[in-house]
């Protein structure tokens, strides 16, 4: 199965060969079949883009769950992102925190980056800038762009820390190095 996921991969980026996402999902889908769960998890994506097959969030929630159910962090977070978008479901964001947090506790930085956003905007959970901090710091320190650029939003708006522009700026640059947007629009506000 593992090896059915490789060669999907390979044919979805085009590396070694011409890239072709009907293969793509041809060979996910094997491997998805056989119960792997990265399999299952990137067939997933491909029918949320619509990449190789009809775009059908339905099948992609569908995928999503199988993978995450057998503890995949990936796909659990973002099963919880299609929770939180309403995408092929309704929009829920009481499980989109269920989902972000089996996968941030997993250590997966997109899942504590995202379970950071819930807490700092009180979707799911009461609002706690304490707790987005928190999550936001773990994606960060695993050098996730996105909590670096919301920790050094925090730091910027004083949000459960003093506000600190060097700190805002410092975490700013390291969301910025890596082609953040929103980061580099910050360093030339501050």
């Amino acid at each position: 199965a593992s090896g059915q996921f490789n060669l999907g991969k390979m044919y979805q980026s085009g590396r070694g060969i011409a890239q072709d996402n009907h293969e793509a999902v041809h060979w996910y889908r094997k491997s998805a079949d056989q119960g792997y769960s990265m399999g299952q998890n990137n067939l997933a994506i491909m029918y949320q883009n619509g990449r190789g097959v009809p775009q059908d969030y339905a099948a992609a929630l569908r995928w999503f769950r199988k993978a995450a159910e057998q503890g995949n962090p990936i796909a659990r977070n973002n099963l919880g992102v299609m929770y939180l978008s309403g995408r092929g479901i309704a929009k829920d964001y009481g499980e989109a925190v269920r989902w972000f947090r089996k996968a941030a506790e997993q250590g997966n930085s997109m899942g504590q980056n995202n379970l950071g956003v819930m807490y700092r905007n009180g979707r799911g959970v009461p609002q706690d800038d304490a707790e987005a901090l928190r999550w936001y710091q773990k994606a960060a320190d695993q050098g996730n762009m996105f909590g670096q650029g919301n920790l050094g939003w925090m730091y910027e708006n004083g949000r459960g820390v003093p506000q600190e522009r060097p700190l805002a700026l410092y975490w700013y640059n390291k969301a910025a190095d890596q082609g953040h947007a929103p980061s580099k629009e910050a360093i030339q506000r501050l």
